[in-house]
């Protein structure tokens, strides 16, 4: 049975939901004040049930990473990852005129019930000049809360719509040139205490580096914390829809020299989406306290469907 939930919104502002006394999630809307980081709404702090955060926000190395974040790094020229922008050539070079952001319209539904928090948001992705590129509808579930278990689980989803009269070109740094730097889509940036943590692959894969690039339908993130004797693990899992949406995902994931995950749906090769045209992509994000081995996370999996 799912734990009670409490949802505390700041209109304007963020989204915070907590369980049994701690706060699992905040989700913030309001855009952070530094145009470089390319603003737009993040979750962070995301914690586990006894209260460890899994989460890093504007570590920095890179201060544009902000705990959970749905990202792009190369679209028809315009960077929606924040930070410097990989240039074909040059490598990486400081082009604000390329950073764009994500504007928080409003929630077209929002529902909470005892033991669920869920609602729809719609943003509009600007380009640098505040032109309009694309409108995205984005969905956040968040349920199956269980102290016992010591595990909760985040569903989002994105549906994003092209404004523009030509398609718009999604790529990633890996697409311009750099090898294994395919980040971009759904990202998740870990604690500073989580770097050299161990990923998990579905197919028995161990380890960011035999991961790094890899196709399978979960991929999970066991990291040990400072200062407690702990250790948390976050699940990071395709909707099946996934396998038939626009383009291929590819997992992109480092453990050094810092603790990152994304489900990278431009990895290789770009894709474009059409004028008027949208795409869909579903993930499941579990956070879960404790070091969980690859069988325990795929009977969560399984008992949790979809």
């Amino acid at each position: 049975m799912s734990e009670p939930i409490t949802v505390t919104h700041r209109h304007g502002e963020r989204i915070t939901v907590e369980a049994a006394g701690v706060e699992l999630m905040t989700y913030v809307y309001e855009p952070d004040p530094v145009e470089f980081e390319s603003r737009k709404p993040y979750a962070h702090p995301l914690r586990t049930p006894s209260g460890n955060t899994v989460t890093g926000y504007r570590p920095n190395d890179h201060r544009w990473h902000k705990g959970l974040q749905m990202t792009a790094s190369h679209v028809s020229g315009q960077n929606f990852w924040g930070g410097n922008s990989y240039v074909r050539g040059a490598g990486y070079q400081a082009l604000p005129e390329r950073v764009g952001s994500m504007r928080h319209d409003d929630f077209e539904r929002f529902d909470v019930a005892t033991d669920r928090l869920s609602f729809v948001e719609r943003l509009t992705w600007l380009e640098n000049g505040g032109q309009p590129w694309a409108e995205e509808k984005r969905g956040l579930d968040l349920h199956s809360v269980d102290t016992e278990e010591g595990s909760w689980a985040l569903d989002w989803s994105i549906r994003l719509t092209n404004l523009r009269p030509e398609p718009l070109r999604f790529g990633s740094p890996t697409t311009e040139g750099r090898e294994m730097a395919g980040y971009t889509g759904l990202h998740w940036r870990g604690p500073r205490d989580f770097t050299g943590g161990e990923a998990l692959g579905a197919d028995g894969r161990r380890g960011a580096a035999e991961l790094m690039g890899q196709q399978a339908p979960w991929l999970g993130f066991v990291g040990a914390h400072d200062g407690v004797d702990r250790h948390s693990t976050v699940v990071f899992a395709h909707a099946p829809e996934n396998a038939g949406a626009i383009h291929e995902s590819h997992w992109f994931v480092r453990a050094e020299p810092a603790p990152t995950v994304a489900a990278s749906w431009a990895f290789f090769e770009e894709f474009e989406l059409a004028p008027g045209d949208d795409f869909t992509y579903r993930y499941r994000v579990v956070v879960a306290d404790g070091a969980w081995d690859h069988d325990r996370i795929e009977r969560y999996l399984k008992i949790h469907s979809w």
